[in-house]
């Protein structure tokens, strides 16, 4: 199955340990390594073997090998790309996809490495490149055609090669003009300017003249009669007489297995695949495309025979346009596998197991392996949340038609048969960003989820599409929306009619959370900034060792620490009881040593329970698609074109095609798009889409996720996000190199496409759009209008929410106006800085960054804000288990602004250092506990403290406590 290192071609060893593209051309008969800046050059006289590496975010390595084909070059030279096609890939370890790219048919993938478009050369290696230039720069017509990446074909320079259909560029030595013609779409023209721009600056040097001709525009237009007479004056091309358009190849997909040089088909009622035999090949023919499954037990030898007998079968299968892909068996694409009615799902350590014994097979014949076992866990790191989490939070409880308002710390605490309805507003880079979603409960009634959805729709609609949307299932959340309410509970229950009436027809109790009922959270977070509680059945089996849990009956309250949780863990627990039962004691359960009466409330017996952290769907790699019917396998990542045809009596058909190598200018203003990254989707939808559609995009994004298209198996539950043109927030601009002025531009993808090529490549901006007013949904359902001010100003005075903070926080914040009502628990609050961003941006928002200016110095002051709690271990000194081989990290927390603490020790008797320590063999009798430092001299203070009573009675009562607790004396 694999190559050893002494039978390897020299020039093709080392290849794909790094990622991007690698070019070798057939010149007597072996590969030689192409110089990157001659990259996309091709002659029509030889073949290629071009490698494509990849890396995905988990380090590893995906390999795509091509073998171009120049429409002049020999049989022999491209039997041999297609032989160091095979010896390229066993050196691989097998893993690459092989394609065969024939001049002027090439595929998508392969045309979208080299964008804007290839225009191979007259000549070859065998030719001596002897292709001669006229002196004169001759007169060139090249056809285009494609909307995403652009497959460019020279033609005869002549009027007959001209249609109605179709793209043309003509070159000449003053003047560049594009044929546009009247059948052709707007895409496809904006498309095609990009190989104006192409021929401009590489056959002119970047100095000539652009004109756009118009098909059908006669001597009226200056740019149209010069384009007609250089072929001689105006005369109208022939109409091709009317036919329906030519769709796609539908076959039903044919197993042939190759038998001496034949292809035999296999019988079967369903293709499944155990009808694939490890040593044979095999052909699934699927009209367009071809698929070729070679067996991991066959042989090089076999292999390299395989292309020409594969190349004969399909040609006598009359395929004129088909592209053929080939595969190794255990590293088939999403896309093939699809094909099969049934297909085994292989878990990710058996696939990492195979891939080990591969890389061992290798390395015993000198093969390096480097790439080939990389990890595929999910990454690390903390994911970002690429949005500003200082902005200002509103929240709706959805009722049937009806919505209430939620204040305070109720913003934060959800019911799972509720539906809720958020807006948020955020700094962005130039202009205020806003962000209104929906939030969908596990245990919530139809008739709440189709209401929320409507109602935040219209709320979207009435601020003009200005905010993004988000549409986000319990269990699902995505990391912008925990940024955004920073401390999260989720309750079992609902409070709505709806969900109420549910249970009764069902006859079930209502077991909506309770205060002082028996409950269970398991806690999960990051950090204080993003920290959750859900609530789980209070049985054992809902424990896991990788998580702390709050139990709590009454006036009992427990920390369960799972036996894999670290400090930080079991402090998010501790924080989370200051919230739930801020005035009850606990008791903290080490997992393994728990008493009989935590076990008694939740079942009064152990039962076995998860080990492993929940994981959630990592987020996956970019990669892109255009419209089409049939679908190829890309990675994690990928951008979708959409389009509806009216077939017949059939419904409307959502047509999916990827467009590879994404960039920013795949984006078209007539067309919506999808972003797929696996965990979450994104439908970006162009200014000049249909209000209709826009209104509909919901629906679009779960159609996509219900036929599931890639065969990834995502969520129907996984979030959909709703972006328009020129309002694209920061979380979905980071996946590509945006450049805002681009959508700051008049008229349609060509017209604006056309003002770039005209002005050497930059973007004509228009005038920065008026701010549009913000929409606040009222009490009884119907938005209203507000005149738009500053962020600082624009928070409704009885809201409790605080610039970046919590309402779950903030409600603590008015106990340190009072300090004999402070929770010692808690530190003071915390301020953090405002500071105005840059004043050089469009006039259009200038007074906004001056008004923060202005009000900045107000905020430098301490104020309420998100109060973070001090854990309970910290402040009564319990033995909390530390990290694994860790120290716990110190907190940094301003200091209170309140000074001068009486000291109160006056007649108290004095005792020993080690007789007042919590854990001291001889306590001293009749003392204080909560002030065991007061009964200590005064040289016995200043010896521990390392400062005098008086000192250290004007520090905050935080930072007592914690030089307490260090002394054990707290």
């Amino acid at each position: 199955m694999s190559i050893s290192i002494k039978d390897l071609d020299p020039a093709l060893q080392g290849a794909g340990q790094k990622a991007g593209i690698e070019i070798w051309r057939i010149e007597n008969f072996q590969p030689v390594a192409v110089p990157q800046s001659s990259h996309g050059k091709f002659f029509t006289g030889d073949s290629y073997v071009i490698l494509k590496t990849t890396a995905s975010k988990s380090g590893a390595l995906r390999h795509d090998v091509h073998y171009w084909l120049g429409k002049d070059t020999s049989q022999d030279e491209a039997g041999a790309a297609s032989i160091k096609t095979v010896e390229l890939d066993a050196s691989l370890g097998g893993r690459a996809v092989q394609y065969r790219e024939v001049q002027g048919q090439e595929s998508e993938r392969f045309l979208s490495y080299f964008k804007p478009c290839i225009i191979p050369q007259q000549g070859g290696f065998s030719s001596g490149f002897k292709h001669v230039e006229a002196e004169e720069h001759p007169n060139r017509l090249y056809v285009c055609k494609g909307k995403h990446v652009v497959n460019v074909n020279e033609v005869p320079f002549a009027r007959s090669s001209l249609n109605h259909d179709d793209i043309f560029v003509l070159d000449t030595k003053s003047k560049i003009f594009q044929f546009n013609g009247s059948n052709s779409s707007i895409q496809e023209r904006a498309k095609a300017l990009e190989v104006v721009q192409y021929i401009k600056d590489t056959y002119h040097d970047g100095k000539c003249e652009i004109a756009a001709v118009e098909d059908g525009k006669l001597m009226a237009d200056a740019a149209a009669g010069e384009f007609w007479n250089i072929f001689g004056g105006f005369a109208p091309l022939p109409r091709k007489v009317y036919s329906v358009p030519k769709s796609p190849r539908i076959v039903h997909p044919k197993l042939l297995c190759i038998e001496k040089g034949e292809a035999v088909p296999v019988q079967a009622d369903s293709l499944a695949k155990e009808l694939l035999n490890s040593n044979k090949c095999y052909i699934l023919d699927c009209g367009m495309e071809v698929f070729v499954w070679v067996g991991k037990s066959t042989s090089l030898k076999e292999r390299k025979t395989l292309s020409s007998t594969v190349h004969e079968i399909v040609k006598k299968l009359n395929r004129s346009d088909f592209h053929i892909i080939r595969l190794m068996e255990g590293f088939e694409t999403v896309m093939f596998k699809g094909k099969f009615d049934s297909w085994p799902d292989v878990t990710a350590s058996t696939k990492q197991d195979s891939k080990g014994k591969v890389a061992a097979l290798l390395k015993r014949q000198g093969v390096n392996v480097k790439g080939l076992v990389k990890a595929e866990a999910p990454q690390e790191e903390e994911p970002q949340t690429h949005i500003d989490c200082t902005g200002d939070l509103q929240v709706w409880r959805v009722n049937g038609n009806q919505k209430a308002i939620l204040e305070g710390p109720s913003q934060s605490k959800f019911y799972s048969g509720d539906c809720y309805i958020f807006q948020y507003s955020y700094p962005g880079e130039d202009r205020e960003e806003y962000l209104i979603g929906t939030w969908l409960g596990k245990q919530s009634v139809e008739e709440d989820r189709v209401a929320a959805t409507a109602q935040a729709s219209k709320m979207v609609e009435t601020m003009k599409f200005f905010p993004a949307q988000a549409r986000i299932y319990e269990g699902f959340e995505p990391v912008q929306f925990f940024a955004i309410f920073q401390s999260f509970i989720t309750f079992k229950g609902g409070l709505s009619v709806g969900y109420k009436n549910n249970l009764a027809k069902k006859g079930l109790a209502d077991g909506t959370y309770t205060e002082d009922g028996l409950a269970l959270f398991r806690i999960q977070g990051t950090g204080p900034d993003n920290m959750q509680a859900i609530q789980v059945e209070p049985v054992s089996s809902s424990l896991n060792s990788s998580y702390c849990y709050i139990l709590h009956s009454g006036a009992s309250a427990f920390i369960w620490l799972g036996s894999s949780t670290t400090t930080e863990e079991q402090e998010l627990a501790e924080r989370w009881l200051d919230i739930l039962k801020p005035d009850v004691q606990s008791r903290f359960q080490k997992e393994g040593a728990e008493s009989e009466q935590f076990w008694g409330f939740i079942g009064g017996r152990k039962s076995e329970y998860q080990k492993q952290k929940i994981t959630r769907v990592a987020e996956g790699d970019p990669h892109l698609r255009s419209e089409g019917i049939f679908m190829e396998t890309f990675s994690e990542f990928h951008l979708i074109s959409y389009s509806f045809l009216k077939i017949l009596r059939c419904d409307f058909l959502l047509q999916v095609a990827e467009v590879y190598n994404f960039d920013q200018d795949d984006l078209m203003t007539e067309d919506i798009f999808i972003v797929d990254c696996h965990s979450d989707i994104y439908i970006w939808i162009g200014q000049m889409v249909e209000s209709k559609n826009k209104m509909n995009a919901l629906n679009l994004g779960d159609k996509f996720l219900e036929r599931d298209f890639l065969g990834e198996k995502i969520s129907k539950h996984a979030p959909i996000y709703i972006i328009t043109e020129g309002n694209e927030p920061a979380f979905f601009t980071r996946f590509f190199t945006w450049d805002s002025r681009k959508f700051a531009m008049h008229g349609n993808s060509f017209q604006r496409k056309l003002a770039i090529v005209k002005h050497g490549g930059t973007p004509m901006v228009e005038k920065p759009r008026r701010r549009i007013p913000i929409a606040i949904a009222g009490r009884s359902g119907a938005p209203e209008k507000i005149q738009q001010r500053s962020r600082s100003l624009s928070v409704a005075p009885e809201r409790n929410r605080v610039r970046g903070r919590s309402p779950a926080f903030n409600a603590l914040a008015s106990t340190f106006e009072n300090p004999n009502a402070r929770n010692l628990s808690t530190p003071p609050p915390m301020v953090n800085k405002l500071y105005p961003k840059s004043v050089d941006i469009p006039d259009a928002t200038n007074q906004r960054s001056a008004a923060i200016a202005a009000l900045s110095k107000g905020f430098e002051q301490p104020g309420p804000a998100r109060q973070l709690i001090f854990p309970r271990s910290i402040r009564a000194g319990r033995d909390v288990p530390k990290p694994r081989g860790e120290e716990p990290k110190p907190e940094t927390i301003q200091e209170d602004v309140k000074e001068d603490e009486a000291d109160d020790d006056e007649g108290l008797t004095t005792h020993p250092y080690e007789r007042l320590r919590t854990n001291s063999a001889d306590p001293a009798p009749d003392i204080d506990v909560t002030k065991r430092e007061t009964y200590l001299s005064s040289d016995d203070f200043k010896a521990k403290f390392g400062m005098n009573k008086s000192a250290f009675y004007r520090l905050p009562k935080w930072k007592q406590n914690k030089i307490k607790t260090a002394l054990e004396l707290f």
